[in-house]
């Protein structure tokens, strides 16, 4: 059986990290708005164990192949184009040109992290 490449197993399980941790951070605004915060709190942390449970794993994987900052800058690259979706989407909130910007700023980030060896 082909083994996955390293960068692949990486962004794979930072996804679907970042899948959790989106909904860790932000679905309480939309789904326990009217309850206390230390409830939304502890459904939160509860989310966010399954997170770290992905994240480390991915990020003691990707130091392999990567730097710190690679993974880093692969890890916000994540995260946006999480984000925009589960805001569009889940918390209906509308799309925005602002968005594409944000993602073109990363983009250059990706450049300048990935270019040297």
């Amino acid at each position: 059986m082909p083994q996955i490449p390293i960068i692949w197993q990486t962004t794979l399980l930072l996804t679907a990290s970042n899948v959790f941790m989106t909904f860790a951070w932000y679905a309480h605004l939309k789904n326990l708005s009217g309850r206390p915060w230390w409830i939304a709190a502890l459904v939160s942390w509860g989310i966010a164990l399954f997170e770290y449970l992905l994240q480390v794993p991915a990020n003691r994987i990707g130091y392999q192949a990567l730097s710190l900052g690679q993974l880093k800058i692969l890890q916000e690259v994540i995260t946006l184009a999480v984000f925009v979706p589960f805001a569009v989407f889940y918390m209906r909130q509308p799309l925005k040109l602002d968005y594409l910007w944000a993602a073109l700023c990363i983009l250059g980030a990706v450049y300048f992290i990935f270019r040297s060896p």
